[in-house]
């Protein structure tokens, strides 16, 4: 008979193999219109799966969580970067070799190649929130993406999903508007299969809308903050990018993302201030006056302030394209901005608040202390 210690290490491995058998590895298998399989893998770590995604402009705001989940999913995802410093945070967004990095210059259509002529799908998340001295809105968002679908084009890649924007519109007298709607024709005239995704005013970390609203520098406008729209959560646009990778019915469909709740500027920075217990100004400045001194400050200076086309976009409301396809149609409920102003402007409490609880539970205390006086009456 075995000893105790040799009966041990002899069904240790036994157990060991059985409890891996056990273990729940579920896969998703879809077959792409060049034949090869798509195969999404859920529990434990990430696998090898058998698709290269390709995510143009993944250093910003969004990118972080596509790369993120579609990396955790076991795609290898290729960053195309311009600069050194701004890739630093995706290289532990998945496992070791799972992010790939790769300079590129948007006008440099070789390099552009390079960066998709191995993918099963293309992201481009690109987009400029306003001109600078070496690219207009033009150049990025038509010359740009006409570069992109291009080479997807060119090496029949099987998927190209386009970022665009809320109010995207040719004939819209916004410039930012404008050259969204123009890319998205583009896109749509070389590579008819193309998923068009109008993300609504995104927030979440590093966003340009709770944050900004928080920020003491952020001082003039000139429609008394007026302008309304769905606010939609990053996160929830990330998840929604992976989705359609795996479904195949999202090809050549247009989706509005956006929240489920209608708020004006104004609102939000309600909501922002009694977050963080702080009244920020916002000095409304006439359009005639505050347009061009935008315009003429985003020429002169290198850094962001105020460009002329954010002025003009804060007199268009969000316009829901309604034979779009939305959330809904992804089996998703996006969140409403409400439940996430503690998460995100924490920060900018002072140290008198900052333990504080979120002001939302402040509030349905306060409402409580109210409700049992007047039973008390």
């Amino acid at each position: 008979m075995a000893s105790l210690p040799t009966a041990v290490r002899s069904t240790a491995p036994k157990i060991a193999r059985s409890a891996l058998q056990q273990r729940a590895i579920h896969s998703d298998v879809h077959i792409t219109r060049t034949g090869k399989p798509l195969i999404r893998v859920t529990g434990g770590r990430s696998s090898l799966g058998e698709h290269t995604a390709t995510v143009f402009g993944a250093t910003g705001q969004l990118g972080r969580y596509i790369v993120n989940r579609l990396a955790r999913q076991g795609c290898t995802v290729v960053v195309p970067y311009r600069e050194e410093m701004a890739k630093r945070h995706l290289k532990l967004t998945g496992d070791l070799g799972r992010v790939v990095f790769m300079e590129y210059d948007l006008r440099n259509t070789q390099s552009i190649e390079e960066s998709v002529r191995h993918s099963d799908v293309v992201y481009n998340l690109v987009g400029r929130n306003y001109p600078t001295k070496n690219f207009s809105l033009a150049d990025v968002h038509i010359e740009g993406t006409e570069r992109i679908v291009e080479a997807v084009a060119k090496y029949d890649v099987d998927r190209y999903i386009h970022v665009s924007s809320y109010n995207a519109n040719p004939e819209s007298t916004s410039e930012f508007f404008a050259t969204k709607g123009y890319g998205e024709k583009v896109a749509r005239e070389i590579f008819p299969e193309t998923t068009i995704v109008r993300p609504a005013p995104m927030f979440g970390f590093e966003d340009n809308l709770l944050l900004k609203l928080a920020s003491v520098t952020n001082l003039f406008t000139a429609n008394n903050m007026q302008e309304r729209y769905w606010p939609v959560h990053v996160i929830d646009v990330g998840e929604a990018l992976e989705k359609m990778l795996f479904d195949d019915n999202t090809a050549a469909q247009t989706f509005e993302l956006y929240g489920p709740k209608n708020y004006s500027t104004a609102e939000i920075a309600e909501l922002v201030d009694r977050e963080i217990y702080k009244k920020r100004r916002h000095i409304n400045v006439p359009k005639w006056l505050l347009k061009p001194t935008a315009g003429l400050l985003n020429r002169l200076l290198w850094w962001d302030i105020m460009s002329a086309d954010e002025v003009e976009r804060e007199f268009h409301d969000q316009v829901i394209d309604e034979s779009a396809k939305t959330f809904k149609d992804l089996g998703m409920e996006p969140s409403d901005i409400s439940k996430w102003t503690y998460h995100y402007l924490k920060g900018f409490r002072s140290s008198t608040y900052y333990d504080l609880p979120p002001a939302t539970e402040k509030e349905m205390r306060e409402e409580k202390k109210y409700i049992h006086v007047l039973d008390d009456q």
